[in-house]
């Protein structure tokens, strides 16, 4: 152990003294605690930190992960927990906001004493509670924020990027989107992490593929007033509109788009569609092509009974089918637990040894293509599905056609390796809860 460890070390083991002795130090909040799954277990109950947006422009699909996660550790529980233990999820909104989650981060590793922490959307806060889980070693599930920069330049040993980024998208649409409607292209882009590096990946494939660039307009966050930037598109006359535009600013341009009628002078891409952005805005909104990585209605094995049990564990819900939010929250999860299970510890290093190269099957995620997560850039590799609205629905919710599904090595961002250079094992502290 070098110098550095040894004093991380030394802070960990007295602060974890000093929340012992009921003196550590206080915190800032107010903070809404949930006490999901509180056990009476025996053995001290393994501590999962729940860190998603329940507010912000990421509320509604920070609600939707929240369940994915929150079935898989049901499904432990159920069957006596994980290494005789049982499982506590603890949740704290992180607003949609870097700053809070950072807090909430270190709050759930130093006074809560979390094992794990899984959960983001916005790239921003990911990048954050990233930077902190690192610092003390715990293993942190990105389960949905997609900036490139997640796995490339941001990396950290402990982190695993579970959705697919901006590059992987942009390379299952762009190509085909060229041929079918044009080369000029106008750029609709969230002015933060996520929107500029999608973006710019977007842009790198469009000119490699023949198309050109003649407008990139930058959207602030939580934007509902979009008149001046259609205007713009109006005058430009492209022949495709890219965005990069998440959460709530979506469904708010997906609406001003129909109601100034440009979805029919123009082909609109969306680099990437979360389910819960689009559920319930009504079919006239669901225009343009869009990435997603799954859908409730793939003809697949095990879709339907997954479907079934999310409807039977959360009936009553706004959202009454599962979406890709939803199944990445899951998917982590669950093969986290698995790792944990294999490793026979809670140690660190040695269930991030099990999750760098792991194989996961086509059958076991319910896609197309076997997935692995990337052992250098800590990315799981997955299938990559192009969508548009579905004019024949076999039911109200069934809003999604899905036009293609790429396998994972077609879509690879080959940018991401030479980007990420991930901690050594000895400059990672130790960290076992």
């Amino acid at each position: 152990m070098n110098d550095d460890n040894k004093v991380a070390s030394q802070k960990r083991r007295s602060l974890m003294q000093a929340i012992a002795a009921g003196s550590a130090t206080s915190f800032f909040g107010p903070w809404a605690v949930n006490h999901a799954w509180a056990q009476t277990a025996q053995k001290k109950p393994l501590v999962i930190g729940l860190t998603m947006d329940a507010s912000g422009q990421y509320g509604a699909s920070g609600v939707e992960e929240r369940l994915g996660a929150m079935m898989a550790i049901k499904e432990f529980n159920d069957k006596g927990g994980v290494l005789g233990r049982r499982i506590e999820a603890l949740h704290m909104d992180t607003e949609t906001t870097p700053a809070t989650g950072s807090r909430v981060a270190e709050r759930l590793i130093t006074r809560n004493e979390a094992a794990f922490l899984i959960g983001a959307l916005h790239s921003g806060v990911a990048n954050a509670i990233s930077q902190v889980a690192q610092k003390y070693g715990c293993i942190f599930l990105n389960t949905n924020s997609s900036s490139p920069t997640e796995a490339g330049k941001d990396c950290h040993r402990t982190k695993f990027v579970w959705d697919g980024n901006g590059t992987n998208f942009a390379h299952a649409i762009v190509k085909n989107a060229i041929a079918v409607n044009g080369k000029n292209w106008v750029m609709l882009t969230n002015d933060y992490v996520w929107g500029h590096n999608t973006a710019k990946s977007m842009r790198q494939i469009v000119e490699a593929n023949g198309g050109k660039i003649i407008e990139e307009l930058m959207v602030p966050q939580n934007t509902r007033d979009f008149s001046s930037y259609l205007l713009k598109v109006q005058q430009l006359k492209p022949n495709v509109v890219a965005t990069a535009v998440g959460g709530d600013d979506i469904k708010a341009l997906r609406q001003q788009v129909v109601q100034l009628k440009l979805n029919q002078s123009a082909a609109w891409v969306n680099n990437q569609q979360d389910w819960p952005d689009v559920y319930g805005l009504g079919p006239e909104s669901i225009f343009g092509v869009f990435g997603t990585t799954w859908y409730y209605r793939l003809d697949l094995p095990g879709v339907k009974e997954f479907v079934a049990a999310y409807q039977k564990q959360y009936p009553g819900m706004a959202i009454r089918n599962p979406g890709n939010v939803y199944h990445n929250g899951y998917m982590a999860t669950r093969e986290l637990l698995r790792c944990v299970e294999e490793a026979g510890t809670t140690n660190n290093i040695a269930v991030i040894k099990k999750l760098e190269g792991r194989k996961m099957s086509a059958l076991d995620r319910m896609q197309h293509h076997d997935a692995w997560i990337d052992p250098v850039t800590h990315q799981v590799q997955q299938t990559i599905y192009m969508a548009t609205y579905n004019s024949k629905p076999a039911e109200k919710d069934d809003i999604f056609t899905i036009l293609t599904q790429a396998d994972p090595k077609d879509v690879q961002d080959k940018d991401a390796a030479g980007a990420c250079k991930l901690e050594s094992y000895e400059a990672t502290p130790t960290y076992e809860v």
